[in-house]
């Protein structure tokens, strides 16, 4: 039963998808960040999940149902990519969603009509699934749909009963699969066999809640969640074997062929998975850097380096760093098929093409060098088993080599192979397989579940609000008390508590700026506040009871310490200047990464691919201090996200934004989104002064400066140091470098000296070692002990015993030059060399008797150790292994 459908793109599929669901009211939304305002997850990974608080009833929406196109990552199985037909960590989600709106059977009838109406997939080719209990929805497919019996599976709750954890939102689930083969029949259909079908369509009817003892119960609003996988339904269109051959990724894949000088059609499987695991990944790198997630160590910055580094092992593995491939790195090159593919649907991945590009060049290039650090081990691990008479490689080590060095499995085959190795494939799947059971522990789900350390007293007290922009004292009410975490009726004096008041003018640790201190005071009562905290919609305040006893219920004035908000003040202004000014002279596209604003100091984290020269530090300075002298005005404005945006406030990327956000504007100068307290007037900030710039982590910066009063608290400092060293010198303090370069110069010149005289002394010592000098054949070997020889120095002495000898000498020396710890050196003529023996791999063998290692050429070598104890066991260890090779 052949089936010819009209070749859709993935542009006209994704299009056809909103416009339909479009027609029918719904609003279509652009995708979310793939970097989620949910701070439970790490990315976004369904297209439900920017729609998370309208399904907890947190927030309202001014439309009742929604459309979107979301793309999606997900890693948990990120060693199925490219080996199956269908899994991706990049992906696009197709969705529909109501919100106590349409249910089950409008979403059933749309569902099927647009798949048969609009994708113009033949009925007969449809295969539907249930939950086993849903009878509701087998009735609507079967009496209102025409679906005959046979064509719909009931299935279990682990296949058809959609929860996302243990408590929250739940509900049975329908799926549409397609069939490739339906000329098999209707009998024991079984829709796990993706031979045979995909599933296209997943429509979730969320109409129950779950308590913490499993109670299920109808929720007063249900809610439709749907999710179609744009990769899957190309597949079908396009009449392609996978996801991988279809136009959203196929063009990356060929790219990436073409430059390995390979054919995809022709190639064999493993080169054909290498392709499609580097097709599906510079999408997902692509999207993650346009969404300004940079590469680092930890959090979703790791998953963008794991990946990246996936891309440049794969292209390892198809030949792409060839000696006669010129090309030093390849990524940006397949990254540039993704950005043009991508463009039309997301225009922000043509505006970051100069950021991404150079992310993906600063870590490929950065990777390379950790590979040539994983052959060196490598061939060390040869090296060494070779010496041990053994024939195959530790798995252990082989996934050390994969894990920490990025070296493949197939990669470290192919070496042993030509070293007469084999690789313990056996040990190195259980290493992996412990790191699959790490990952999964670690995986995110979608919590729905209503979290908070004051859930239990959100229905008795009220929310805190906030009134500090305008006042700094105010009458208020103690609503909560709390000891060590716990809720509390009263406190005494002495007593560390967090109290939540009706109303405050503190303001709490957000955005980087920390929270206020001051007192608490009222009837006998005195409680110093040492920071305050926002929990939900409440303001903790975290003191310590000076004076009598505090009380629920009790009136208390509010007062915040002045003097240090000033401060505060100074510091979050000089920060929003700050990254102006960075903008203006470094480089319009630098975005905050982090800030800190305290009372005495700032720090300011950016994203800059390379350090700052001192010239531009200079100008950024001077840039803040002629704005702060210019005075210009704050203007404070409460405006819709939207229109805040399109008048070019700049917003932290990935900060949590309400429908409505607070601006600060010192107009021509700085404009964000910011619910910071600032100065009135730049004027008011004093100075600005730089106090260090460095790197914090790959393609992250960092700025500590100091701002007004603080200023000169940092001055002092320097010049109580200045006049401390201008005194000890007996020189004036423009007098300082040169007499400080004076004494530099002396001690360089008397370290060269004494580094002479060592030398001198060594050689003396070493000319009475030649009368333990012993033959073996026609050769001759001196392995001693020197005492209080420093390493240079026992090389020197080295070298010298075999400039002496000959030739055919072997000279290996030790000593402890300091308290445990042990240096060696090897010095080999060439005839020795000739034997076989190298210097370098001699002497490192010898240090691990030591609890230590080291190499160096064939003719000279040196080594250290810990454990000076072993010394004597490796000098006479070193003689028998002198005497077995020259014999």
């Amino acid at each position: 039963m052949s089936f010819n459908p009209q070749y859709l793109s993935g542009n006209e599929i994704r299009a056809l998808f909103l416009d339909f669901y479009a027609q029918r009211g719904h609003q279509v939304l652009a995708s979310a960040s793939l970097v989620p305002e949910d701070p439970t997850v790490l990315l976004t990974i369904a297209g439900m999940l920017p729609f998370k608080p309208i399904f907890l009833g947190q927030r309202t929406t001014e439309f009742k149902r929604a459309t979107t196109s979301q793309k999606c990552i997900r890693t948990n199985d990120i060693e199925n990519v490219g080996r199956t037909k269908r899994h991706h960590t990049f992906f696009e989600m197709l969705g529909n969603f109501s919100f106590g709106d349409y249910f089950k059977t409008q979403a059933i009838a749309w569902g099927w009509e647009l798949s048969t109406k609009v994708f113009g997939l033949p009925p007969e080719r449809l295969v539907v699934s249930v939950f086993e209990e849903d009878d509701e929805a087998f009735n609507i497919w079967r009496d209102e749909i025409g679906v005959t019996d046979s064509r719909i599976k009931r299935m279990g709750a682990d296949d058809n009963f959609w929860a996302s954890g243990p408590t929250g939102p739940c509900g049975p689930c329908s799926e549409i699969y397609y069939d490739f083969h339906p000329e098999r029949g209707n009998d024991n259909i079984d829709l796990e066999d993706d031979t045979r079908f995909i599933e296209l369509y997943n429509l979730v009817f969320m109409q129950y809640n779950r308590d913490a003892e499993g109670n299920l119960t109808p929720l007063a609003n249900k809610n439709i969640d749907t999710g179609m996988g744009l990769e899957r339904m190309a597949q079908v269109l396009q009449q392609v074997p996978n996801n991988y051959e279809t136009d959203l990724i196929f063009p990356i894949i060929k790219k990436a062929a073409e430059i390995a000088g390979v054919d995809y059609a022709t190639s064999d499987e493993k080169t054909q998975v290498s392709l499609k695991v580097i097709g599906d990944h510079i999408r997902a790198v692509v999207h993650m850097i346009a969404d300004e997630i940079r590469s680092s160590n930890v959090g979703r910055g790791y998953v963008l380096r794991r990946l990246i580094r996936r891309v440049v092992r794969h292209g390892r593995l198809i030949g792409i760093y060839r000696r006669d491939v010129t090309r030093n790195v390849f990524t940006s090159e397949v990254a540039s098929v993704a950005i043009a593919l991508s463009e039309t649907a997301y225009p922000n991945v043509r505006q970051r093409e100069n950021a991404i590009i150079a992310e993906l060049e600063q870590e490929e290039t950065r990777f390379l060098k950790t590979l040539e650090r994983g052959e060196k081990l490598l061939e060390e691990i040869i090296q060494e088993l070779q010496q041990q008479g053994k024939t195959q490689i530790a798995g252990e080590s082989a996934f050390t080599l994969y894990d920490t060095y990025g070296f493949p499995l197939e990669l470290t085959q192919e070496i042993a192979a030509e070293n007469n190795l084999t690789v313990d494939e056996a040990g190195f799947d259980v290493e992996m397989q412990k790191q699959v059971e790490r990952a999964k522990e670690a995986h995110e789900t979608i919590d729905l579940t209503v979290q908070g350390t004051l859930d239990k007293l959100a229905e008795q007290i009220n929310v805190t609000e906030f009134v500090g922009y305008n006042e700094l004292v105010v009458a208020a009410k103690v609503e909560a008390l709390l000891v060590g975490g716990e809720s509390t009726q009263e406190a005494e004096a002495g007593t560390e508590v967090q109290i939540v008041l009706d109303k405050t003018p503190f303001y709490a640790e957000s955005g980087g700026q920390i929270g206020d201190r001051g007192y608490l005071s009222g009837d006998g009562i005195v409680v110093r506040v040492h920071d305050v905290k926002k929990e939900s919609d409440f303001f903790v305040h975290f003191g310590r009871i000076e004076r009598g006893t505090i009380r629920v219920g009790d009136s208390v004035m509010a007062q915040i310490d002045q003097a240090c908000r000033r401060r505060a003040q100074a510091n979050h202004t000089a920060t929003h200047l700050l990254q102006a000014a960075l903008k203006k002279i470094v480089d319009n596209s630098i975005s905050q990464a982090g800030s800190l604003v305290s009372f005495d100091r700032l720090r300011f984290d950016f994203n800059c691919p390379r350090s700052l020269t001192p010239e531009e530090v200079q100008l950024v300075e001077e840039q803040v201090n002629n704005w702060i002298a210019e005075a210009h005005f704050a203007q404070v404005e409460i405006l819709p996200l939207a229109e805040a945006k399109a008048k070019g406030a700049t917003a932290m990327f990935g900060e949590k934004y309400g429908e409505e956000v607070r601006v600060i504007d010192f107009p021509g100068v700085s404009m964000e989104l910011c619910g910071g307290t600032h100065v009135s007037n730049t004027a008011e900030v004093g100075v600005f002064k730089v106090v260090s710039e460095s790197g914090i982590s790959s393609g992250v910066r960092r700025i500590e400066a100091v701002s007004g009063p603080a200023v000169l608290d940092y001055l002092n400092v320097r010049e109580k140091v200045v006049k401390d060293l201008s005194d000890r010198f007996k020189v004036k303090p423009e007098e300082l470098p040169e007499r400080i370069t004076t004494l530099q110069n002396e001690l360089k010149t008397t370290q060269k000296e004494l580094e002479t005289t060592k030398a001198q002394l060594a050689i003396a010592k070493s000319d009475s070692l030649l009368q333990t000098v012993e033959s073996v054949g026609d050769y001759q070997i001196l392995v001693a002990q020197m005492e209080d020889v420093d390493a240079e120095s026992l090389k020197t002495a080295a070298e010298r015993l075999l400039q002496k000898l000959g030739n055919n000498a072997a000279v290996v020396l030790g000593s402890v030059p300091e308290a445990e710890k042990v240096s060696l050196v090897a010095a080999f003529g060439p005839e020795v060399n000739k034997k076989g023996l190298q210097a370098g791999k001699f002497i490192g063998m010898i240090a691990k008797i030591c609890g230590g290692g080291g190499g160096g050429r064939p003719n000279l070598a040196s080594a250290g150790g810990r454990d000076a104890s072993k010394l004597p066991q490796a000098l006479e260890s070193a003689k028998t292994e002198l005497r077995s090779g020259l014999s």
